[in-house]
Protein backbone atom coordinates (compact mmCIF):
# COMPACT_ATOMS: atom_id res chain seq x y z
CA UNK A 1 0.00 0.00 0.00
CA UNK A 2 1.18 3.50 -0.96
CA UNK A 3 -0.34 5.04 2.37
CA UNK A 4 1.84 8.65 2.71
CA UNK A 5 3.75 8.18 -0.36
CA UNK A 6 3.93 11.81 -2.14
CA UNK A 7 4.44 12.32 -5.67
CA UNK A 8 3.58 10.35 -9.25
CA UNK A 9 6.19 7.87 -10.50
CA UNK A 10 5.25 8.53 -13.93
CA UNK A 11 6.61 5.43 -14.97
CA UNK A 12 10.04 5.87 -14.63
CA UNK A 13 12.90 5.34 -11.84
CA UNK A 14 13.90 7.37 -9.23
CA UNK A 15 17.03 9.07 -10.90
CA UNK A 16 15.32 9.58 -14.70
CA UNK A 17 12.03 10.98 -12.29
CA UNK A 18 14.66 13.57 -10.79
CA UNK A 19 16.27 14.27 -14.39
CA UNK A 20 13.06 14.97 -15.92
CA UNK A 21 12.10 16.87 -12.94
CA UNK A 22 15.40 19.33 -12.70
CA UNK A 23 14.95 19.62 -16.88
CA UNK A 24 11.29 20.65 -17.17
CA UNK A 25 11.98 23.30 -14.53
CA UNK A 26 14.85 24.33 -16.50
CA UNK A 27 12.57 24.80 -19.60
CA UNK A 28 9.98 26.43 -17.69
CA UNK A 29 12.85 28.83 -15.93
CA UNK A 30 13.95 29.56 -19.54
CA UNK A 31 10.63 30.03 -21.59
CA UNK A 32 8.48 30.84 -19.16
CA UNK A 33 5.99 28.38 -20.34
CA UNK A 34 6.45 24.53 -21.88
CA UNK A 35 3.79 22.01 -23.31
CA UNK A 36 3.38 18.65 -20.98
CA UNK A 37 1.62 16.21 -20.01
CA UNK A 38 -1.19 16.78 -17.47
CA UNK A 39 0.54 14.75 -14.75
CA UNK A 40 4.23 16.08 -15.52
CA UNK A 41 3.12 19.47 -15.51
CA UNK A 42 1.08 18.47 -12.04
CA UNK A 43 4.05 17.38 -10.85
CA UNK A 44 6.54 19.68 -12.19
CA UNK A 45 4.02 22.23 -10.07
CA UNK A 46 5.00 20.66 -6.80
CA UNK A 47 8.97 20.99 -7.97
CA UNK A 48 8.77 24.37 -9.15
CA UNK A 49 7.04 26.07 -6.64
CA UNK A 50 9.22 25.64 -3.53
CA UNK A 51 11.94 26.43 -5.70
CA UNK A 52 10.09 29.85 -6.47
CA UNK A 53 10.09 30.22 -2.84
CA UNK A 54 13.77 30.09 -2.05
CA UNK A 55 14.61 32.63 -4.88
CA UNK A 56 12.31 34.78 -3.11
CA UNK A 57 14.38 34.77 0.17
CA UNK A 58 17.10 35.22 -1.97
CA UNK A 59 20.39 34.03 0.35
CA UNK A 60 23.24 32.58 0.04
CA UNK A 61 21.98 29.54 1.78
CA UNK A 62 18.42 29.28 -0.46
CA UNK A 63 20.65 29.70 -4.11
CA UNK A 64 22.51 26.26 -2.60
CA UNK A 65 19.72 24.46 -1.82
CA UNK A 66 18.26 25.51 -5.50
CA UNK A 67 20.90 24.92 -6.69
CA UNK A 68 21.48 21.11 -5.60
CA UNK A 69 17.97 20.53 -7.50
CA UNK A 70 18.76 22.89 -10.71
CA UNK A 71 22.45 21.99 -11.65
CA UNK A 72 22.50 24.77 -13.84
CA UNK A 73 23.81 27.91 -12.64
CA UNK A 74 22.74 30.59 -15.22
CA UNK A 75 19.23 29.48 -15.18
CA UNK A 76 19.00 29.66 -11.01
CA UNK A 77 20.71 32.88 -11.56
CA UNK A 78 18.28 33.77 -14.15
CA UNK A 79 15.65 32.71 -11.19
CA UNK A 80 17.05 34.62 -8.17
CA UNK A 81 17.18 37.79 -10.55
CA UNK A 82 14.33 38.03 -11.88
CA UNK A 83 11.70 35.27 -11.05
CA UNK A 84 11.83 35.87 -7.59
CA UNK A 85 11.81 39.17 -7.34
CA UNK A 86 8.41 39.34 -9.29
CA UNK A 87 6.76 37.08 -6.90
CA UNK A 88 7.69 39.20 -3.63
CA UNK A 89 3.91 39.89 -2.71
CA UNK A 90 2.71 36.31 -3.70
CA UNK A 91 2.32 33.76 -1.26
CA UNK A 92 2.63 31.15 -3.66
CA UNK A 93 0.36 29.68 -6.51
CA UNK A 94 3.34 31.02 -9.12
CA UNK A 95 2.49 28.28 -11.38
CA UNK A 96 -0.91 28.14 -13.94
CA UNK A 97 -1.79 24.80 -15.66
CA UNK A 98 -4.10 25.21 -18.73
CA UNK A 99 -5.63 21.76 -20.28
CA UNK A 100 -5.09 21.97 -24.02
CA UNK A 101 -7.15 18.84 -24.63
CA UNK A 102 -5.29 15.53 -26.08
CA UNK A 103 -2.02 15.26 -28.25
CA UNK A 104 -2.95 13.47 -31.82
CA UNK A 105 -0.84 9.94 -32.02
CA UNK A 106 -0.80 8.67 -28.20
CA UNK A 107 -4.25 10.39 -26.96
CA UNK A 108 -2.01 11.98 -24.01
CA UNK A 109 -3.95 14.85 -22.39
CA UNK A 110 -1.82 17.61 -22.74
CA UNK A 111 -1.53 20.87 -20.74
CA UNK A 112 0.56 24.46 -21.32
CA UNK A 113 2.04 25.16 -17.53
CA UNK A 114 3.75 28.89 -17.30
CA UNK A 115 4.20 31.47 -14.81
CA UNK A 116 1.60 33.81 -13.11
CA UNK A 117 1.88 37.38 -13.74
CA UNK A 118 5.44 37.54 -14.85
CA UNK A 119 6.30 40.89 -16.42
CA UNK A 120 5.82 40.22 -20.22
CA UNK A 121 3.19 38.16 -19.92
CA UNK A 122 0.32 39.12 -23.10
CA UNK A 123 -2.38 38.03 -20.25
CA UNK A 124 -1.57 40.57 -17.78
CA UNK A 125 -1.17 42.98 -20.91
CA UNK A 126 -4.93 42.46 -22.00
CA UNK A 127 -6.23 42.67 -18.85
CA UNK A 128 -4.82 46.04 -18.11
CA UNK A 129 -5.92 47.66 -21.18
CA UNK A 130 -9.61 46.70 -20.26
Amino acid sequence: MRHNKRGRKLSRKTAHRKALMSNLAVALITHKKIKTTDAKAKELRTYVEPLITFAKRGDLHARRQVLKKIRHKNVVRELFDNIGPSFSDRNGGYTRITKLGFRDNDCAPVSIIEFVDMVGDPDSKSKEQE
